[in-house]
């Protein structure tokens, strides 16, 4: 039988502090977070050999899981010291890379693009042991093509994309352009595009069985005539498919395994690959242009960005999220002119740029009006810093 690739994605992120707003006020829910984090390496261990998992965590996660405050205080629940030491076992796991405060890319500055992948690489370096990072997940699956030139600047080989927004430039058939990685180009620099089917990511998200999922991808690669690369993309801590702590209705222990020990006993066409491997393999053929869009969500399909822009109080954040990033490096910009960029101007230009990339949060916008205020208030931070900064300078 001919092989099926599969390369499965799973999207990490809390927000700052949100983990420790809900140990004070939902304890279960966070329980339940944290025990989804740390099953994936406790349920693959014994499957070093062929499971292959593509993990993105934000930064803001990131800092969270390895902040000791925070370690001690949930060390009776889950030893996240030693959870992000087995994220960082490269046999089972790829981590992506992404924006740190996991914005929409597409709807902030572009100004601020490269802050957040920087400021992710640098905690994701020291936490992980690692210099490199070859694949990126734009968070929300945001993504335009303008993003091209930042997210190679950056090192990354791939970039992943929804499977609604690719549109081919040369001939291809629907299979190719779903199961095969392609090329895309902007503004001189070219990157690699890797296509999350969009249709069994749902179904990977709601919950299914081995058989149905064996079957679905064998239909759908039937007239493949080259090895199909089948990408499905999630979140990953949550929905209760994936927080369940029941073994019988858990991603892992009811689907992922059962999937894994077909693998192992050569009684399935499916393959878990991680997708440089493929890559490495059998290259990337044709070329895409990718049009502007996210990922589906509970209500909205994704091209318009209505989950994050639906509302009055949402656009209102959003221009006036531009209005400080305007600001902020224009201060910047006369820091360094004025040979002022140290001591007290410093520290408030880091404290209004770490404000600002945190405004930019996706969950800020994506409760429709609930967390606009959270955007508001480091917004404010933001500002007081940039006055200081102002009135600091000559």
């Amino acid at each position: 039988m001919s092989e099926i690739y599969h390369a499965l994605v799973l999207n990490l992120h809390q927000p700052a502090g949100n983990l420790d707003h809900l140990l004070e006020h939902a304890d279960w829910e966070a329980k339940e977070v944290l025990f989804a984090l740390d099953r994936m390496p406790r349920t693959l261990w014994p499957y070093e050999d062929i499971a292959r998992v593509h993990l993105s965590l934000s930064g803001s996660l990131l800092e969270t899981l390895s902040h000791p405050e925070f370690q001690n205080r949930v060390y009776g629940i889950v030893d996240c010291g030693s959870l992000l030491w087995s994220l960082q076992n490269q046999r089972l796991f790829d981590v992506l890379g992404t924006g740190y405060y996991h914005p929409v890319l597409p709807l902030i500055p572009e100004a601020d693009w490269d802050d957040h992948l920087i400021r992710w690489l640098g905690l994701a370096r020291h936490l992980f042991w690692r210099s490199h990072f070859p694949g990126f997940w734009p968070p929300e699956m945001g993504f335009t093509m303008e993003m091209i030139p930042h997210i190679k600047r950056a090192g990354y080989r791939f970039v992943l994309v929804d499977s609604e927004y690719v549109d081919p430039v040369d001939d291809m058939s629907w299979q190719e352009v779903r199961y095969r990685p392609h090329v895309a180009e902007h503004d001189g620099e070219d990157i690699v595009i890797v296509v999350r089917d969009r249709d069994l990511s749902k179904a990977q998200l709601a919950g299914m069985e081995y058989d149905w999922f064996a079957h679905e991808v064998a239909e759908r690669t039937r007239w493949c005539d080259f090895p199909p690369l089948v990408t499905t993309a999630t979140d990953g801590d949550n929905g209760g498919w994936f927080r369940n702590v029941q073994p019988e209705a858990n991603f892992w222990t009811f689907f992922y395994r059962d999937l894994l020990e077909r693998v192992r006993a050569n009684a399935t066409a499916i393959r878990p690959t991680f997708i440089t491997e493929y890559l490495d393999r059998f290259g990337a053929h044709g070329r895409v242009a990718v049009r502007r869009g996210a990922w589906n969500t509970d209500e909205h399909h994704g091209w318009d960005f209505m989950q994050w822009t639906g509302s009055q109080p949402q656009k209102d954040a959003l221009k006036r999220v531009e209005q400080v990033s305007e600001s902020y490096h224009r201060a910047r910009r006369r820091a360094d002119e004025a040979g002022r960029n140290e001591g007290g101007v410093r520290f408030d230009l880091d404290e209004a740029q770490w404000r600002l990339l945190r405004a930019e949060t996706s969950c800020h916008l994506y409760w429709g009006e609930a967390w606009v205020n959270y955007c508001h208030r480091d917004l404010d931070a933001a500002s007081a810093s940039l006055e200081r900064v102002w009135a600091g300078l000559p």
